[in-house]
């Protein structure tokens, strides 16, 4: 299975993503934003960072890149795209998933393993995944899900919340929410399931020696879905 990661300028996971796909049998490439065209692939990997800084808002400038078009034109396309931290503000940006990454609740920069819950499935990130519960690494400044009352409608009615941020125990509840997002948003999907935007980054878990190996599930169970 052949994978890309996107580099752009502020990107601090891109090496991460490339290690842990490689790690799981993708044959990876990295991408330079400035490029116009994507190599073949059936994985494209938008990963965390601060791109541009940061500057105006997080992902904003990322998403008029141009390499951008072409990842737009392959996730319309059907083709699959993850977008990680970053990587999720820059597909909220673009369009290509609802809603809006805003400032942390607590206004301070998060860096810790938080636990998420699985609720659908029914996708090619998550079928046959054996643990509904993970254990993943969030680093963010502007985690904060924010949609509007008819997205939010949308995404529960056709079970586009993929991951929600939980306890250890599963419970969905204000005190195992890291950042304020809206019900505990930790991640969504579009309509059709082929763009997955999420804050977790499992790509920092998939050693026992850096603080847990849950990061190793979610890559597994990924490459194993394609074959």
């Amino acid at each position: 299975m052949k994978s890309a990661v996107i580099i752009f300028p502020g990107s601090n996971c891109d090496r991460d993503m490339d290690v842990a796909l490689k790690k799981f049998g993708f044959k990876n490439q990295m991408v330079w934003h400035d490029d116009e065209k994507l190599p073949k692939s059936d994985l494209i990997v938008l990963p965390g960072g601060f791109s541009y800084g940061d500057y105006l808002r997080c992902g904003s400038i990322a998403g008029k890149s141009k390499i951008i078009k072409s990842v737009i034109d392959f996730a319309q396309k059907g083709g699959l795209v993850l977008g990680v931290c970053n990587g999720f503000q820059i597909l909220t940006e673009t369009g290509l998933l609802p809603g809006v990454l805003q400032q942390n609740k607590n206004i301070e920069f998060i860096c810790k393993n938080v636990f998420i819950k699985v609720n659908n499935k029914k996708n090619i990130y998550f079928e046959k995944i054996d643990k509904d519960i993970l254990e993943l690494h969030i680093a963010h400044n502007e985690g904060n899900y924010f949609c509007t009352d008819d997205e939010l409608k949308m995404l529960k009615d056709n079970n586009l919340i993929a991951v929600s941020y939980c306890n250890d125990k599963g419970e969905i509840n204000e005190k195992s929410n890291p950042n304020g997002a809206l019900q505990n948003i930790a991640g969504i999907f579009n309509k059709e399931k082929n763009i997955l935007g999420m804050m977790p980054h499992p790509e920092r878990m998939i050693d026992k020696y850096l603080s847990g190996e849950d990061g190793s599930i979610f890559f597994k169970n990924l490459i194993n879905n394609f074959k």
